[in-house]
């Protein structure tokens, strides 16, 4: 699995596979990618900083360490 940043775009790609993206479908703010056999390769988070901040502040409400590659 890759994880990328964008920090001007504020979005977070997490890419699964390599497998070659068919087709992409979007709700809300993640749109997933798609290969033709209907197995996700890459997924998109919009407005990542916003959406996953609710994550981080529970987790250091709770001491857990979030492990970034």
């Amino acid at each position: 699995m890759k994880i990328k940043y964008s920090k001007t775009e504020d979005i977070l790609l997490l890419e699964i596979s390599n497998e070659r993206i068919d087709y992409a479908e979007e709700d809300g703010p993640l749109i997933i990618h798609y290969s033709a056999k209907q197995k996700p390769v890459l997924i998109e988070i919009l407005d990542a900083s916003n959406v996953l901040s609710p994550v981080i502040k529970h987790d250091r409400q709770t001491n857990k360490k979030i492990l970034v590659k």
